[in-house]
């Protein structure tokens, strides 16, 4: 599993929106400056965090992005499964059945399966508030 830069940018935008809920509505041009990061590539990235209603969105002058909750009730799990799609380690776990002919008598499923436990446990147990707490 490795995470793309897509994840990561979306972190970093949700953390610049943390830090700034405070101003309103963020505007993506202002987020892009401050993280160093390409607007058109902020935007790519929106739709994905809207459709999980991740943020809050305002067209117009003085319109912009927001956190839609506090940034203690984000999990990065939560972030990064929006950007990411599923966390799994192997392609036969990446939807809740299995289809792998194979499942049955997998000697190695209990490994990919306790891996995909571990990775969302540890993602699911970090807050954005937590992420804010550690870079102040």
């Amino acid at each position: 599993m490795m995470v793309s830069t897509r994840g990561r940018y979306a972190l970093r935008m949700m953390q610049d929106l943390a830090e700034h809920q405070g101003d309103g509505y963020v505007a993506l041009k202002d987020i892009a400056e401050r993280q160093g990061i390409s607007k058109k590539y902020l935007e790519q990235i929106i739709p994905a965090l809207n459709k999980v209603n991740l943020l809050q969105t305002v067209r117009g002058y003085q319109g912009g992005y927001r956190l839609v909750k506090s940034p203690a009730e984000y999990t990065i799990g939560e972030i990064l499964r929006a950007t990411e799609g599923s966390m799994a380690p192997v392609t036969c776990l990446e939807s809740p059945e299995n289809p792998c002919e194979h499942r049955a008598e997998c000697a190695t499923l209990f490994i990919w399966e306790g891996l995909e436990e571990a990775v969302n446990s540890y993602l699911d147990g970090i807050t954005l508030q937590d992420v804010l707490d550690r870079s102040m």
